[in-house]
């Protein structure tokens, strides 16, 4: 599993620096994924919302309903 969520991960991404921003992957714990977040969405006030909204919904509707995303600052 952690493959295919760094993979979805990667393709993320793109859409991420398409508004100046950037993820990093920290870890990964069983179904925890730590990501922190860099560039424009380091600073973002929305971007708890890319985290949980975005980011989490597409890896638990595409991977596992299981995976939760955590911010690492």
């Amino acid at each position: 599993m952690q493959e295919k969520i760094k993979a979805k991960l990667e393709e993320l991404r793109g859409m991420l620096q398409a508004d100046g921003g950037d993820l990093e992957l920290v870890r990964i714990e069983d179904k925890k994924v730590f990501l922190r977040l860099r560039g424009a969405c380091g600073s973002c006030p929305h971007a708890q919302a890319t985290l949980k909204h975005g980011i989490e919904r597409i890896l638990r509707e595409e991977i596992d309903a299981g995976i939760v995303v955590e911010r690492v600052r």
